[in-house]
């Protein structure tokens, strides 16, 4: 039976070649990838453009292992398209003295998702137009990166900036063990604007980009360190926190910054992550490698500024924390995958109000949306970011896809496609902006869940 089968096939093909007519095989349909199942070889992710308002690609040549958005004066809550964003990022390059921080501007970033009017209307205005102008018009339609380069002595381990009596500040925790304060003013200017700022042609010296000015560098940390934040709401206050477990605490003066020689004691190994409270001006908290989160206020001095601690919040290192910016939660992130959020009206309880597992590996980064009380974002070392919004609860009577019955409620996008990623940051100005920093380079995207 079957090689009568076979035969009819073999007859059937050299009669359609004889006929000029080729075989048409079935095209393979792609299929939605499921959490957790892995890839074979000749699999790819590729992303579903209907799932995405906007996404866009960028690299910086080296990767950059931290990033933070650079505030603006384009105007809050933007959502026309085409939309511009501010970054400053820093460098892990091969060689030591080719590092840099990079200070960027993205604009000309188009809505990617298109009804099925604007794209037949698109198609036909495309099919129209000569060839010439459709590779103009594809041009027009591709976004921008000016940048302008600081040479930084390391790898940037971490970067944050703020905006403090009228200057864009960034402040670099450096593998060589010291924090750097600079203005970033010449170089916004020289992005924004390179007209009126001209490139000056200088001999080529070690290192990347201009020479760097610093306002102030403290080199009073016993190792290199990660944990770096300016506080929200005492503008130019800044505590950065380093790998020998000690939170030194910046407060600015006219011509700098005071940083108390004795540093505030309590954990018992490295600080990863601090986060300075939005509402409290004296309030700080941090994790370490010690598996606690602790509470600081920081007008007290050495162990005596430590006046909440959660031991054990983790199964193994803490590596990230978000303070919500409108609700007495923290959510962090660890080695073991985990998520735990927490109510600091019930801290001392040492337990989580909610524990969220989804990513296979430690987490990298973790923030709570600007805009959104109940919603934040992850990302972890199995390449994948994750959006959550803890006011979804699952409706028992509803059906659930067997594939997905062990999946959080919570969880409401996934995105993947970059390799080993390090940092995410939402846009404080552009509601549902998420941009994201990994060995792959950088994604700018808004998905239509957020």
């Amino acid at each position: 039976m079957e090689e009568d089968i076979k035969e009819e096939m073999d007859t059937i093909n050299e009669e359609n070649m004889e006929t000029g007519e080729l075989e048409v095989k079935p095209e393979k349909k792609p299929k939605v990838y499921l959490p957790g199942r892995p890839l074979k070889k000749d699999e790819q992710l590729v992303h579903d453009p209907s799932a995405y308002i906007m996404l866009h690609e960028a690299q910086t040549g080296a990767p950059c292992l931290t990033f933070d958005v650079v505030p603006d004066g384009d105007g809050n809550n933007r959502t026309e398209f085409p939309l511009t964003t501010y970054l400053v990022a820093g460098t892990q390059a091969e060689s030591r003295n080719g590092n840099s921080i990079i200070v960027m501007r993205v604009s000309n970033m188009l809505k990617t998702y298109k009804e099925e009017s604007e794209s037949e209307s698109s198609d036909e205005s495309e099919s129209s137009s000569s060839s010439s102008s459709s590779e103009e018009l594809s041009l027009s339609k591709l976004p921008k990166m000016d940048t302008a380069l600081i040479r930084h002595q390391g790898t940037v381990n971490r970067i944050r900036s703020t905006v403090a009596n009228g200057r864009v500040l960034a402040a670099v925790w450096s593998e060589l063990g010291r924090v750097t304060v600079v203005d970033l003013k010449t170089q916004l200017l020289a992005v924004t604007d390179s007209v009126s700022v001209p490139v000056k042609k200088k001999k080529k010296k070690k290192g990347v980009g201009e020479p760097m000015v610093p306002l102030q560098v403290f080199t009073g940390h016993a190792d290199e360190g990660y944990g770096l934040d300016w506080s929200p709401v005492s503008k130019g206050v800044l505590a950065s926190g380093d790998c020998r477990s000690n939170i030194f605490v910046w407060l600015p003066r006219e011509d700098g910054w005071d940083i108390d020689e004795t540093p505030l004691i309590g954990h018992k190994d490295s600080v990863e992550d601090l986060q300075w409270s939005p509402n409290e001006q004296n309030v700080l908290a941090s994790c370490s490698v010690d598996r606690t989160i602790r509470i600081w206020d920081t007008r007290e001095q050495g162990a005596a500024a430590c006046k909440l601690t959660v031991k054990n919040a983790h199964k193994s290192d803490i590596n990230v924390i978000s303070w919500n910016r409108r609700e007495p939660l923290i959510v962090s992130g660890g080695d073991d995958g985990f998520l735990n959020i927490w109510d600091l009206r019930n801290f001392k309880s040492n337990n989580a109000v909610a524990i969220l597992k989804h990513h296979s590996q430690s987490i990298t980064s973790v923030e709570w949306s600007p805009h959104e009380s109940s919603v934040f974002a992850s990302s972890g070392e199995d390449d994948q970011i994750a959006l959550w919004d803890l006011a979804v609860e699952r409706d028992d009577n509803a059906e659930i896809d067997p594939h997905l019955k062990d999946l959080p409620p919570q969880l409401l996008f996934i995105h993947q496609g970059q390799n080993d990623i390090k940092e995410l940051h939402w846009h404080a100005q552009i509601p549902g902006l998420v941009i994201s920093t990994a060995n792959s380079g950088f994604n700018f995207f808004k998905t239509i869940s957020v």
